[in-house]
């Protein structure tokens, strides 16, 4: 458990890969600009290294989904990748380009493969940007790199320390997660349920609380949903409906 005093947050959304709008493709600049301009603050992204090791905001390891293309990111050098165009519209971004942008904003940034991690921290210490962002990853060794080359950035929980965390609130097992969690994480960010078993509830979101930590809910672009959770205490929505989530919490605050 962490010794951070109990938190007290007011709840935000947090755009899904900039969210989704009319025109644009998921994860470019022109997406998270428009999440940016109607008042968001954070921004969830994924990132993965080219051939020369430069970071770019990408979901998936290859461009068939998104420019229907056969190669992966990694094969490409990034003067290629900056020439590639989505099908959705707009092209692929430097994850450099993103802050010099948009400086006002955060970003939450899934480290998606092994090889991007050296670009991830030398990202982080040539761009001065530990404060603009918080790192994340299913993978708990990939985090347990990161912490250790940036110490004082912060981190989300991977699967399996999400999972021992849990372990404190099942029947039967101690008030205690089965391991304490490292310094620098800051947040769970975990979907509603895993395997049709409720990983938000009432009782894990206040524990959370009182362990420090920030409860962030993916991916959920659902009114009644957000209200649901919002209702639980959770801090963050993360979400592709931008607009939607403002207006769920504009009237909460109204």
């Amino acid at each position: 458990m962490n010794s951070q005093p109990e938190v007290t947050a007011d709840p935000e959304i947090i755009a899904h890969r900039g969210g989704l709008w009319p025109g644009m493709s998921e994860n470019t600049l022109d997406a998270f600009a428009a999440a940016a301009a109607v008042g968001v603050q954070w921004m969830e992204t994924d990132v993965h290294a080219s051939a020369d090791g430069v970071l770019f905001a990408a979901h998936d390891a290859d461009l068939n989904r998104i420019a229907g293309l056969s190669h992966s990111i990694r094969e490409l050098g990034a003067d290629e990748l900056d020439e590639v165009e989505l099908l959705a519209g707009g092209r692929l971004p430097r994850l450099d380009a993103l802050f010099e942008a948009l400086p006002q904003v955060q970003w939450n940034i899934d480290v998606k493969a092994a090889h991007s991690i050296g670009p991830m921290i030398r990202f982080v210490h040539n761009f001065n940007a530990a404060d603009r962002l918080r790192l994340a990853s299913f993978d708990s060794a990939t985090l347990r790199r990161l912490r250790t080359a940036l110490p004082g950035v912060r981190t989300s929980t991977g699967r399996t320390e999400t999972a021992l965390f849990a372990l404190g609130r099942v029947p039967g097992v101690p008030d205690r997660g089965a391991a304490p969690l490292p310094p620098g994480v800051d947040a769970l960010q975990v979907p509603m349920s895993f395997k049709r078993i409720p990983v938000v509830t009432a009782d894990f979101v206040a524990w959370a609380h009182q362990s420090g930590l920030l409860v962030h809910v993916w991916t959920i672009n659902d009114e009644q949903t957000m209200q649901s959770l919002l209702d639980l205490g959770v801090d963050g929505i993360v979400t592709d409906d931008v607009e939607l989530g403002l207006e769920v919490l504009g009237r909460r605050h109204g």
